[in-house]
Protein backbone atom coordinates (compact mmCIF):
# COMPACT_ATOMS: atom_id res chain seq x y z
CA UNK A 1 0.00 0.00 0.00
CA UNK A 2 1.38 3.42 -0.94
CA UNK A 3 1.63 6.35 1.43
CA UNK A 4 -1.32 8.73 1.37
CA UNK A 5 0.21 12.06 0.32
CA UNK A 6 -1.95 14.60 2.09
CA UNK A 7 -0.78 15.60 5.57
CA UNK A 8 -3.11 15.06 8.46
CA UNK A 9 -3.35 17.39 11.46
CA UNK A 10 -4.66 16.06 14.77
CA UNK A 11 -5.76 18.96 16.98
CA UNK A 12 -5.79 18.10 20.68
CA UNK A 13 -6.85 20.26 23.60
CA UNK A 14 -7.18 20.22 27.37
CA UNK A 15 -5.54 17.57 29.51
CA UNK A 16 -4.11 14.50 27.80
CA UNK A 17 -4.39 12.00 30.62
CA UNK A 18 -5.44 8.46 31.46
CA UNK A 19 -9.04 9.21 30.51
CA UNK A 20 -8.46 10.51 26.97
CA UNK A 21 -5.18 8.79 26.03
CA UNK A 22 -6.80 5.52 24.87
CA UNK A 23 -8.93 7.43 22.37
CA UNK A 24 -5.91 9.34 21.10
CA UNK A 25 -3.92 6.12 20.76
CA UNK A 26 -6.80 4.55 18.81
CA UNK A 27 -7.07 7.56 16.48
CA UNK A 28 -3.32 7.64 15.81
CA UNK A 29 -3.29 3.88 15.22
CA UNK A 30 -6.10 4.24 12.69
CA UNK A 31 -4.20 6.96 10.85
CA UNK A 32 -1.05 4.85 10.82
CA UNK A 33 -3.06 1.95 9.39
CA UNK A 34 -3.96 4.24 6.47
CA UNK A 35 -0.23 4.88 6.02
CA UNK A 36 -0.60 8.66 5.99
CA UNK A 37 2.63 10.25 4.80
CA UNK A 38 2.67 13.05 7.37
CA UNK A 39 0.85 13.26 10.71
CA UNK A 40 1.12 16.42 12.81
CA UNK A 41 -0.29 16.42 16.33
CA UNK A 42 -1.27 19.99 17.22
CA UNK A 43 -0.74 20.52 20.96
CA UNK A 44 -1.51 24.26 20.91
CA UNK A 45 -4.60 23.80 23.09
CA UNK A 46 -3.09 21.19 25.42
CA UNK A 47 -2.57 22.24 29.04
CA UNK A 48 -1.19 18.99 30.49
CA UNK A 49 0.17 15.62 29.35
CA UNK A 50 0.64 12.67 31.71
CA UNK A 51 2.62 9.47 31.17
CA UNK A 52 -0.28 7.73 29.43
CA UNK A 53 -0.52 10.68 27.03
CA UNK A 54 3.20 10.47 26.33
CA UNK A 55 2.85 6.72 25.75
CA UNK A 56 0.05 7.29 23.21
CA UNK A 57 2.16 9.84 21.32
CA UNK A 58 5.24 7.58 21.39
CA UNK A 59 3.22 4.63 20.06
CA UNK A 60 1.79 6.82 17.31
CA UNK A 61 5.27 7.98 16.34
CA UNK A 62 6.57 4.39 16.28
CA UNK A 63 3.64 3.19 14.17
CA UNK A 64 4.22 5.94 11.61
CA UNK A 65 8.00 5.39 11.59
CA UNK A 66 7.42 1.69 10.88
CA UNK A 67 6.20 2.44 7.36
CA UNK A 68 8.46 5.45 6.75
CA UNK A 69 5.95 8.25 7.38
CA UNK A 70 6.64 11.50 9.20
CA UNK A 71 5.25 12.23 12.66
CA UNK A 72 5.60 15.60 14.32
CA UNK A 73 4.31 17.59 17.26
CA UNK A 74 3.43 21.26 16.93
CA UNK A 75 2.53 24.09 19.28
CA UNK A 76 3.85 22.60 22.52
CA UNK A 77 3.02 25.24 25.13
CA UNK A 78 5.57 26.52 27.67
CA UNK A 79 3.74 24.88 30.58
CA UNK A 80 3.75 21.50 28.77
CA UNK A 81 7.28 21.59 27.31
CA UNK A 82 9.01 20.56 30.61
CA UNK A 83 7.06 17.28 30.57
CA UNK A 84 8.78 16.41 27.28
CA UNK A 85 12.15 17.77 28.41
CA UNK A 86 12.24 15.85 31.72
CA UNK A 87 11.54 12.60 29.87
CA UNK A 88 14.09 13.61 27.18
CA UNK A 89 11.31 13.24 24.61
CA UNK A 90 12.11 16.65 23.17
CA UNK A 91 15.09 14.81 21.65
CA UNK A 92 12.91 11.98 20.31
CA UNK A 93 9.96 13.81 18.76
CA UNK A 94 10.19 16.31 15.95
CA UNK A 95 8.71 19.38 17.65
CA UNK A 96 7.76 22.54 15.75
CA UNK A 97 6.51 25.90 17.03
CA UNK A 98 3.30 25.66 14.96
CA UNK A 99 1.43 23.47 12.51
CA UNK A 100 2.52 25.44 9.44
CA UNK A 101 6.22 24.97 10.17
CA UNK A 102 5.64 21.26 10.87
CA UNK A 103 3.85 20.84 7.54
CA UNK A 104 6.51 22.66 5.53
CA UNK A 105 9.52 20.97 7.18
CA UNK A 106 11.44 18.53 5.04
Amino acid sequence: MALADSPYVVPLEGEIDLYVSPGIALSLSGMAAKRLAHIVVDLTGVTYVDSSGLAALIQGMQDVAEYGGKFALAGVQENVRPIFEIAKLDQVFEIFPDVDSALTAK
